[in-house]
């Protein structure tokens, strides 16, 4: 598949690095040639110095026989423009465009027919929110990802001393919940992945991986790690797109106060939300966090355009009390050199919209895409085409199923049924199959297994 990416910030710059390690062929644009050269340094691609949306440089990165364009450059206008010349000048195939702003969304939006000929729009702010409001939902989960229309959701939870299955093997969690079915789909421990077996034993701060029914996630959470409470108190720091629209998401089952330092955005927020107090100050200032008593909020969101003020307005408030703090980071440096501190979740918007796209950049049919681990791993829902004569997965049980090292095949949702999967469940004709990698060199094997057959229509 030859893919062109235009833009070299975060969001691109990780795309072509994830993309080189599955051998497509990768050209990357962008306006700056020493970012360019930074990443030439460190990823096999090709570059060209330019305007993303201009048709002379469009055709020098070999826009005339691209499968792919993926437009994330920092200016929605320029991604719009480039899709638009992708469709009229080249006639591109598929076109991605990351668009941040809500106003073209509203009264229906402008991306209908050809009007702006975009395949696939990503919207990092709704990708964040929806991200966050799971976190809330569910106390204790590092992360929530869901598949198959939110039938089922892969939980990330940190195993803590006094957990009812630390110090035991895997084998007995059917005995522990036997009412529910769930599977461990990997481990890591020290930052390593462990395969899960039968016998391999949960030790504390083991970073846990599940699967299970949406609907079962929370008793199988309170059996792996010791019950949290119920979140009913929340505080968002930053009143910007992120913010208002988690408040909205949240307004409506918890007690929501959202604190924005400029006076006239608060004003904005106040005709916007119904039940969310909103506070004119600054999250770092100590003595507005503890007269809003921070000591009982159960989870402090830092959600501002700035990682600086994130990070600090998060680490005062777990000072201070809060129970949990979620901080919205962007530069990945920072990512690493707060991890496993006092925050205790970091949420980043790269890692978010890059699991989206890549749904769109899988060979085979995949219908989503979570990336993990800043990742290092991957679960994917693929569909099943064909029967057991042109299939690899269909008419075979799974523990049949010539699945690559480092892949674990998690559930199967079939007609709205979620089953568990485990060995001896046989994979059907358009069965929904999400499956986790630990070793994304190996996801283009995992596509082999999940091609359609060619008679497939």
């Amino acid at each position: 598949m030859k893919i062109i990416i235009l833009g070299a910030g975060e969001v691109g710059g990780n795309l072509a690095q994830n993309l080189s390690l599955e051998s497509s062929d990768i050209t990357v644009v962008d306006t700056d040639s020493s970012r360019l050269q930074a990443l030439q340094d460190r990823v096999d691609i090709r570059t060209v110095t330019g305007l993303a949306s201009h048709p002379d440089v469009m055709r020098q990165a070999g826009a005339e026989d691209a499968d792919l364009l993926i437009a994330v450059t920092n200016s929605d206008e320029v991604n719009m423009v480039a899709c638009q010349v992708a469709y009229t000048v080249f006639n591109t195939p598929t076109k991605i465009a990351r668009i941040r702003s809500s106003a073209y969304f509203r009264d229906g939006g402008i991306f209908r027919n050809d009007d702006m000929p975009v395949d696939v729009i990503v919207n990092p702010e709704k990708i964040v929110t929806q991200d966050i409001a799971r976190l809330i939902d569910n106390p204790g989960a590092l992360q929530v990802m869901d598949f198959a229309d939110g039938q089922v959701q892969l939980v990330g939870i940190k195993a803590y001393y006094g957990g009812p299955l630390v110090d035991q093997e895997l084998r007995y969690l059917r005995q522990h919940m036997p009412m529910v079915d769930t599977r461990v789909a990997a481990i890591f421990r020290k930052n390593r992945p462990i395969i899960p077996q039968g016998n391999t034993v949960i030790e504390v701060d083991d970073e846990v991986f599940f699967i299970a029914a949406s609907q079962d996630i929370k008793m199988v959470m309170s059996e792996m790690r010791r019950a949290e409470k119920p979140n009913r108190r929340i505080v968002i720091a930053g009143g910007g797109h992120i913010g208002e629209q988690l408040a909205q998401t949240a307004e409506n089952r918890y007690g929501v106060r959202i604190i924005e330092h400029n006076r006239d955005r608060c004003y904005d927020l106040s005709e916007t939300l119904d039940k969310t107090i909103v506070l004119h100050g600054d999250a770092s200032d100590r003595q507005l966090l503890l007269e809003e008593n921070i000591e009982e909020t159960d989870v402090f969101c830092a959600v501002t355009n700035d990682d600086e003020a994130n990070i600090m307005s998060s680490m005062l408030a777990k000072s201070l009390g809060a129970r949990k703090v979620i901080a919205l980071i962007n530069n990945p440096a920072y990512v690493e050199l707060i991890e496993d501190r006092n925050i205790d979740i970091v949420v980043s918007p790269q890692q978010a919209t890059l699991g989206s796209i890549l749904a769109h950049v899988r060979q085979g049919d995949v219908a989503k895409v979570h990336s993990l681990r800043r990742g290092a791993a991957e679960a994917i829902e693929a569909v099943a085409h064909g029967d057991a004569v042109s299939s690899a997965v269909v008419g075979r049980r799974i523990e049949e199923i010539a699945l690559p090292a480092g892949t674990n095949i998690g559930a199967i949702v079939r007609n709205n049924e979620v089953v568990i999967a485990h060995d001896d469940v046989v994979v059907e004709a358009d069965d929904h199959v999400v499956l986790f990698l630990v070793d994304k060199k190996r996801i283009r094997e995992v596509e082999k297994l999940f091609h359609a057959p060619l008679s497939f229509s």
